[in-house]
């Protein structure tokens, strides 16, 4: 901003004043400058009585030009008030003695538009399309694609960017806490910490939500701003202000200049004017008896003394502002400290001022440009000046050489002087005599030097510049004739000087040359100066001005009208009175010495009083302060200040910007604003922008309502002890509306803090209610009473909620299928479970003191939605499973909340579903067990993978989790259970070598018994009791199939054949793997034990024993003393005589160990288990070698046949060989029994070789080794 003395700021306001003083010449009034832009017609109405077709009639003509120039008046009284506010403004800021812009406050972030909000969208969006080149895993794509649906998108974050509340920050932060959790559930990975991969997803989240901006230019935008919110200088201020309070350029100008706002004594003596006048005020208001109407009659006169106290305290404040603080202050000084120059004289405006107080210190400078006439010295003689001061020390100049006396200034002579002083300047024999005073010009002059005789150099001139500064307490000096009555008693010229001894002390003092103490002085306290005539029988001076007071008059003369005007402007800022004196004449004169070009004889101070007067302004510079409701006038500029700062770019949530603070805070001191009113006034305001959708911090209602509350409850909070009835009413009405506004808040906040933002409002709000409550500030509200008023909000707020909710999922009401009102409860539910996770994550925090109050409220709006729940289920056809993944849904998430778990809904929920789970399990046990009869009736037993046209469930993703395999049964016509089998459903083997009862048998109680316990059945009792009821009947069912498979096991073997041709049945290993797999599945699905029938099944395996009876049945025969023994071998040897005979009893060995080896291979490939398997042919073995033991033993007095003997070893040999290589552990291979019979067997091979020659290669030795 230009200074407003500044020659561009002349010519804008010469430009103005053309276009103001051409304005009449249109033919239009001229209402006022700042009116001269508009359309004539809006001031020549009569001009539209031409347009008669277009006129209603002449009545309605008249009526709208009567409601034009109403209104142009309301305009034009609208604008006087806003200059006349400014007026007032502008001295505050001018001149500030009582406040300073606060550095401690809240920085403000930058707020978030509309427009801006769509921009981050389409950045995000951009993103997630991949059209940025932003490198990023996949588990921060779906953190930013849940970001963007949830949040971004959401009709919340619009409606917080409209209220002005939304801040960048905010956004920020949101991300943040969003993708903590996600970062926190992400496994480890070593080498990479979570807090970097937290930075990384930060550091790309700014990148994109910048976009493609410059961050060094960001952040430069950004110091600016912020540098710009925390302090502003006086410049800015007003600049702000003319738009707060819409002043032109051209009138800030007029105004600035008019009121001397550059000069600090006017301001100074302005603000002694407004003290007394408001002293004066209140002894008015004392003596008249017109007092505000105040609650208490016993407030009168308190109010007086709280009137007068404060002006002493603002005459204290000012008292303490350096006299010598003129041109060097600046704004911004007044941030930390106190100015150490300050003057303090106690109590010595109520005592007389002695000489010793007014001295004054000068600084003097002398320059010597040049001397003239200097001849009769040698061109190169050096010489030097000295000066000599009164009273005081010689100074001796540089020296130069006679003949160049010009070339450069000889000397700088600078001195202080304590007194009015005159110096000689002596050259040899030359001097020059001078009386310097501060009003001297500053230009360099030419004196004559006075020669001593005998000095050929008669016509010696020396050039020389003076420089005597003012002093910071001297206001003003020259000579004036003066006489009075106490003082200065003769008509005589002096020299005066009006010091200032502090704010308030003032003096005129006269001196004499070469003193430094005044030789008389007058304190200015109570006089009161004005122009007057020319006085006469007094011969001297032209113009006249006089200083009243009571008993004593002084009269004053100069000798021209100009120092007359500055001699009586100097002495009204002195004197402080509130009659300002008017100069008698205005008008230009030609200078009283004769010259002939023309000059003002006022100042320009005067000049632009002149020309403030002449555009109408006048009126607004020259108005008394004290003549004006400034309570009125304050709320007006509080309000426009919040208006601004509102729209401004910070999110600033009604807190007004340091230098709005400062402005604010020096009206109402210096203009006696109640902090009372001023804090009502601010809290309707704001009420109003916060009823009208502005986001207003609870902070700063509760700091001004606590303020209000302090003050009516008599607490003093800013010294002022009196009430009017005017603020206890307009409390009590704020307060009455803080309430509805905070309960309203309460109700919707979901919508009026979206996301927990902005911080801690959730939490100052209900805070600020428990405040509104209270009926006084000492006593606490009842905590039960807080919690109905939070209750009942909480409760409206569930209906709220859930009406918002279900108009976003436009769930429809009538004329919809079962099907489709289940669909759309089903998506209700997702919706309501993530309304009660946000209200969990973002709000618990700030009902932290009510969590039981948010458990009801969650209890309420999961009661509103069981409303919608329970229609929809009511129309579901009867024995429909499909509201399973309903339940499942709801349940998942209640049995993890703690306060919700087993409450009012849930256990509605369960109320509602146990008995179609019991339902469920009823048709299903019927089911299953019909499938268990009518598949074993029919029962090929054939393994599954072998059956044709046989489909198990195949894997569906879909919920419900309810297997869906159709079962034909002949019940009532009645919608039977259907499974679909899932992907979470494990094989129930390796291989599908059970039968197809068997297996659907396992696959259903499996898929029952999880579906069961994926429901997760929250009460214990039921839970456990379902439990139960699916153990027991998962075990009746694997018993009813156990035992049919062991009588089919038992039937089928007793129609196998029991020689050597028989060979193990498919059948019978599906039989076996049945058996298996219902020993596994027993162990899972129920407590049931089956060991004893597998063991039984494997002592059952005896028919492979009978085969070896049938063997040893045949080898019987052979017995020694039988008859057909001694003829099978007398038919061999004879037959072997003439043929070659293959050696006895061999077919019968190889068909054995044939039977052995391909039973071996059938079990081991088609039995699932190989643990049983193994305990198989363990039995099998021993069994085997038991029955042969038996058998030997038998006959142990018997020799055995060759032939006997041969089988026997060849027997033995292969099963012990094949059942080693089958697994079969070597302690049992090598059993007593097997030793037995393995000694018995080389006996008789031994007895043999010695009968009869030989065993033909038949021997029990390396039994390991095939016999050829």
């Amino acid at each position: 901003m230009l200074d407003p003395s500044s020659s561009e700021e002349e010519d804008e306001v010469v430009e103005e004043e053309r276009k103001v003083t051409q304005a009449p010449k249109t033919g239009a009034p001229r209402v006022s400058p700042n009116r001269t832009g508009e359309s004539p017609g809006g001031l020549q109405p009569a001009r539209t009585n031409n347009a008669r077709p277009t006129s209603p009639g002449p009545s309605a003509a008249l009526e709208k030009e009567k409601d034009d120039l109403e209104k142009m008046q309301r305009e034009e009284e609208e604008r006087k008030k806003r200059l006349q506010l400014y007026v007032f403004v502008m001295r505050c800021i001018a001149y500030p003695f009582n406040a300073k812009q606060p550095t401690d406050m809240a920085r403000r972030q930058q707020k978030i538009s509309k427009m801006h909000l769509q921009t981050v969208k389409d950045r995000f969006q951009a993103f997630l399309n991949g059209e940025t080149q932003i490198v990023a895993d996949e588990a921060f794509i779906n953190a930013v694609q849940s970001y963007y649906e949830v949040f971004l998108k959401s009709d919340r974050v619009s409606r917080m960017v409209l209220s002005g509340g939304f801040s960048a920050n905010d956004s920020r932060d949101v991300f943040k806490k969003h993708i903590e959790k996600r970062v926190r559930s992400l496994p480890e990975i070593d080498g990479l910490s979570k807090e970097t991969v937290l930075s990384s997803w930060m550091a790309k989240f700014d990148t994109i939500y910048r976009g493609e901006e410059d961050p060094r230019k960001h952040q430069q935008r950004m110091t600016a701003s912020a540098a710009s919110e925390l302090i502003l200088s006086k410049d800015q201020l007003y600049e702000m202000f003319q738009q707060i309070l819409g002043i032109k350029k051209f009138e800030h100008q007029l105004l600035y200049n008019a009121c001397q706002l550059d000069n600090p004594d006017e301001q100074a003596a302005q603000i002694r004017r407004e003290l007394d006048g408001r002293l004066q005020m209140a002894d008015q208001i004392a003596k008249a008896g017109k007092f505000p109407k105040f609650v208490s009659k016993d407030m009168e006169a308190m109010y007086i003394e709280e009137l007068k106290s404060s002006v002493n305290l603002l005459m204290a404040n000012l008292e303490s502002m350096p006299v010598s603080k003129g041109g060097e202050f600046k704004l911004q000084k007044l941030k930390r400290g106190h100015n150490t120059s300050i003057i303090d004289m106690g109590q010595e405006d109520e005592n007389q001022l002695s000489k010793s107080d007014v001295v004054l210190s000068f600084t003097l400078e002398v320059v010597i440009m040049e001397v003239q006439g200097l001849k009769s010295l040698a061109p190169n003689r050096i010489v030097y000046c000295t000066m000599e001061v009164e009273g005081g020390q010689k100074l001796q100049t540089d020296q130069a050489e006679a003949s160049k006396p010009t070339e450069k200034n000889m000397v700088i002579c600078t001195a202080t002087m304590p007194k009015l002083i005159s110096y000689r300047i002596f050259l040899f024999c030359f001097q020059v005599v001078l009386h310097p005073t501060p009003n001297s010009p500053k230009q360099s002059e030419i004196h004559k030097m006075t020669v001593s005789k005998g000095c050929p150099d008669n016509d010696l001139r020396i050039k020389l510049a003076v420089r005597m500064d003012k002093p910071q307490n001297m206001k003003h000096c020259g000579y004036l004739w003066t006489i009075g009555k106490n003082v200065w008693k003769r008509w005589k010229k002096r020299f005066f000087v009006l010091v200032q001894v502090s704010q308030y002390t003032f003096a005129m003092c006269s001196y004499r040359e070469k003193k430094a103490e005044p030789v008389e002085l007058l304190q200015l306290d109570g006089y009161t100066v004005d122009y007057t005539d020319p006085q006469p029988g007094l011969d001297g001076g032209r113009t006249f001005f006089n200083a009243v007071k009571e008993g004593d008059t002084v009269i004053f003369a100069s000798d021209d009208e100009q120092d007359r005007i500055l001699w009586v402007q100097a002495m009204y800022r002195a004197t402080g009175q509130s009659h300002k004196p008017v100069p008698p004449t205005q008008v230009q004169k030609l200078n009283s010495k004769g010259g002939t070009a023309p000059q003002l004889d006022a100042p320009i101070s005067q000049f632009y009083a002149d020309r403030a007067q002449k555009h109408g302004m006048d009126e607004f510079i020259s108005a008394n302060p004290c003549n004006f409701n400034h309570s009125s006038l304050f709320e007006m500029v509080q309000r426009l200040t919040l208006d601004h700062r509102l729209n401004d770019s910070y999110s600033c949530l009604g807190w007004f910007s340091p230098g709005q603070v400062f402005v604010l805070d020096e009206y109402c001191a210096r203009n006696g604003v109640r902090g009372c009113h001023r804090h009502l006034c601010y809290l309707s305001d704001l009420l109003e922008r916060a009823e009208n959708g502005a986001m207003i911090d609870p902070t700063l209602l509760h700091y001004s309502f606590a303020f209000c509350a302090s003050h009516v409850h008599g607490n003093r909070p800013d010294g002022i002890g009196t009430v009017t009835v005017e603020e206890r009413e307009r409390f009590e009405e704020i307060k009455e509306r803080l309430r509805v506004l905070l309960e309203n808040q309460i109700t919707h906040f979901r919508y009026c803090f979206p996301f927990g933002r902005p911080e801690g409002a959730l939490k100052a709000t209900l805070s600020l209610l428990e405040r509104v409550l209270m009926k006084d500030i000492v006593t606490p509200v009842p905590q039960e009473e807080v919690k109905a008023v939070i209750r009942k909000c909480l409760e409206q707020a569930a209906l709220v909620n859930y009406q918002r909710l279900s108009e976003y999922a436009k769930v429809e009401g009538r004329l919809v299928t079962p099907a489709k009102k289940l669909e759309d409860t089903l998506r209700l539910a997702e919706l309501v479970i993530e309304v009660l996770q946000q209200n969990e994550e973002h709000h618990a925090e700030a009902f932290a003191w009510w969590s039981d109050l948010m458990v009801e409220h969650a209890e309420t709006f999961l009661s509103l939605y069981a409303v919608d729940m329970d229609a929809a289920l009511e129309v579901q056809p009867p024995d429909s499973w499909d509201s399973f993944p309903l339940f499942q849904l709801l349940n998942d998430y209640l049995r993890l909340d703690y306060n919700l778990c087993n409450g009012k809904f849930h256990k509605h929920l369960q109320d509602l579903y146990a008995p179609l789970v019991v339902r469920y399990v009823d048709l299903m046990e019927s089911s299953i067990a019909q499938s268990i009869h009518r598949g074993f009736e029919r029962e090929s037993w054939e393994p599954v993978n072998n059956l044709p046209n046989v489909n198990l469930p195949n894997v569906n993703l879909q919920m419900p989790k309810v297997p869906n395999l159709p079962v034909s049964v002949s019940l009532p016509p009645v919608q039977m259970p259907s499974f679909s089998a899932s992907n979470w459903m494990p094989a129930l083997s390796d291989t599908d070598n059970g039968s197809g009862t068997s297996e659907d048998l396992f696959w259903k109680l499996d898929a029952l018994q999880t579906f069961i316990k994926d429901l997760h059945w929250p009460e214990e009792e039921f839970g456990k009791h379902l439990e139960t009821r699916l153990k027991l009947m998962s075990s009746d069912m694997i018993e009813s199939c156990v035992k049919r498979t062991r009588i089919a096991f038992e039937v089928k073997l007793q129609k196998s054949s029991r020689t050597t041709d028989f060979r193990v049945p498919q059948s019978i290993c599906t039989m076996f793997n049945v058996m298996v797999d219902a020993r596994a599945q027993s162990a899972k699905l129920c407590t049931m034990e089956l060991e004893h029938l597998l063991r039984h099944i494997i002592l059952g395996c005896s028919h492979f024993v009978v085969i070896l009876e049938s063997v040893l049945a045949k080898l019987s025969r052979y017995d020694e003393g039988t008859l057909f023994s001694s003829f099978l071998s007398f038919t061999v040897k004879a037959a072997s005589k003439y043929v070659d005979v293959p050696k006895p009893g061999m077919d019968v060995a190889d068909a054995y160990v044939t039977f052995v080896r391909h039973s071996q291979d059938v079990l081991r490939d088609k039995v699932n288990e190989e643990m049983y398997i193994e305990r198989l042919f363990d039995q099998w073995y021993t069994s085997t070698m038991n029955l042969l033991g038996t058998w030997l033993t038998d006959r142990m007095d018997l020799q055995l046949h060759l032939y006997q003997l041969k089988i026997l070893i060849r027997v033995v040999k292969k099963k012990y060989r094949d059942f080693r290589l089958q697994g079969v552990l070597d302690s049992t291979l090598n059993s007593k029994m097997y030793e037995t019979v393995k000694n018995r067997l080389m006996l008789e091979e031994a007895t043999a070789s010695v009968r009869d020659g030989g065993m033909l290669g038949i021997s029990m030795k390396d039994s390991d080794e095939e016999d050829d």
